[in-house]
């Protein structure tokens, strides 16, 4: 693809001057829990295990990215199924994920750090798959012929808000347990029901008909904080889903991450990504949710929005791309148009995977995005700039939004940003920074 040259982008910009920008902390308070694989283990206790027999073999539904503790949560649940007399095997259930294919979804595991040697038992990542039945809406449901294979199954995963949709449950225990494990054939199938039906009824159906299918013992719950710590560990049994998953997913939204501002002109994202969120950015802190026959949600309501990278994490798996509005030439080069389109076609999201406007440097990006809001004035355009949209205790704005009293939000640095013509990249000079050594791309920019 042939991008125009940065010449002919310069003769189509403006010359405008850039605010000056502050650093921001945001600390809202935030429950913790203490001790993460005692109660891992613990939920595992709340599970139907009694009517299992010695040495029953368990799949255990691993493989939701961005979960903090993941590591330590799974381990202790392979852990204290294997000192019940179990023998758990891990299942990846994520999809399409992994490029839609076994050593993919095994090498996505492992950059979680679940591998065979780290959990104490075997993955088994076969993507083959069975047809289980039909849900009560119609469409057929697959599940993964290694949960079938076993003679039962849990899923662990955190309860969050999805990235599709609004509902009495959302992401989470019945989501891992219907499109993650059906592989890339049960998933497509699902979204397909959900683009005409809605995504709670197609999750909800399906969910009735695995639970039929198979010995399901529930699954352990996560709950995270506004940090990304956890804040909530406990067991639910497959037959109180999806009723005791709404109320976590309650919980969750009160703790969950959003930035606090309703209307900006210009978010700035450094990094998206898989690891980040399914969409690459949490799409409700950015207030797009691009799904059809899905109102995007009314706030925060946001006239551009830039993404500068991604993370190295995706591996080039740019997917939500699509819902920004501006980028750069480098982002492109960087993105695995094989991954992306396995998750837009199995997703049918297919405006995630639009490719944005791209620009020769951030700087003409971040020009294009200020120009292109309306009347433009340093003075008064409200621009946040962001890591990601999963780390949110420290972000930058502009001068606007650092005069505004914001509930636990405080500054703490002065920034100003300061470019070279020609130059890809800006520098920015800061009195306090709050992203040093946490955010390597503004040492760039």
């Amino acid at each position: 693809m042939d991008f125009p040259d940065p010449d002919t982008v310069e003769a189509a910009l403006p010359d405008v001057s850039f605010p000056t920008f502050f650093d921001m902390s945001y600390d809202p308070p935030a429950p913790e829990l203490d001790d993460v694989a005692a109660a891992a283990r613990a939920a595992v206790g709340d599970l139907p295990l009694e009517s299992l027999p010695a040495g029953a073999t368990v799949a255990v539904g691993l493989g939701s990215r961005g979960i903090t503790n993941i590591v330590e949560i799974a381990t202790a649940v392979v852990g204290e199924l294997a000192d019940r007399g179990f023998d758990p095997v891990v299942v990846p259930a994520m999809g399409s994920h992994g490029g839609a294919t076994a050593e993919g979804q095994r090498r996505t595991l492992a950059t979680l750090g679940l591998t065979e040697d780290a959990l104490g038992c075997s993955i088994d990542p076969r993507m083959d798959t069975q047809l289980v039945g039909e849900s009560a809406i119609g469409g057929d449901v697959y599940l993964a012929e290694t949960v079938l294979e076993a003679d039962a199954v849990l899923v662990v995963n955190r309860i969050k808000a999805h990235t599709n949709f609004d509902g009495t449950f959302e992401s989470g225990l019945c989501k891992m347990s219907t499109i993650g494990l059906g592989k890339q054939v049960g998933a497509k199938a699902i979204h397909e029901q959900a683009l005409v039906k809605g995504y709670e009824p197609a999750i909800g159906g399906a969910f009735e008909v695995v639970r039929e299918a198979t010995t399901h013992l529930g699954g352990v719950a996560i709950v995270e904080n506004f940090y990304d710590e956890t804040a909530e560990v406990t067991g639910v049994p497959a037959g109180d889903l999806p009723e005791r998953e709404g109320d976590l997913l309650e919980r969750a939204y009160e703790h969950m991450p959003m930035l606090p501002y309703d209307e900006l002109d210009v978010l700035v994202v450094d990094q998206i990504g898989k690891d980040i969120s399914g969409a690459g950015m949490d799409t409700n802190v950015i207030g797009r949710y691009e799904v059809l026959n899905t109102d995007d949600p009314e706030f925060p309501d946001i006239k551009r929005i830039l993404v500068r990278g991604l993370t190295e994490a995706t591996h080039g798996n740019g997917q939500g791309i699509g819902l920004a509005d501006l980028t750069t030439e480098a982002v492109i080069a960087e993105l695995d148009l094989d991954q992306i389109y396995t998750n837009a076609l199995t997703s049918g999201s297919l405006s995630k995977a639009r490719l944005p406007v791209a620009l020769p440097t951030d700087r003409h990006a971040l020009t294009a995005a200020v120009s292109s809001i309306g009347p433009y004035d340093p003075e008064t355009v409200r621009i946040a700039w962001i890591r990601d949209t999963g780390h949110l205790s420290a972000f930058r704005v502009s001068s606007a939004l650092a005069r505004e009293d914001v509930t636990h939000v405080s500054v703490t640095g002065e920034s100003r940003l300061s470019f070279e013509r020609g130059n890809p990249r800006s520098t920015l000079s800061s009195s306090r920074s709050l992203f040093s050594g946490l955010l390597p791309l503004y040492e760039e920019f």
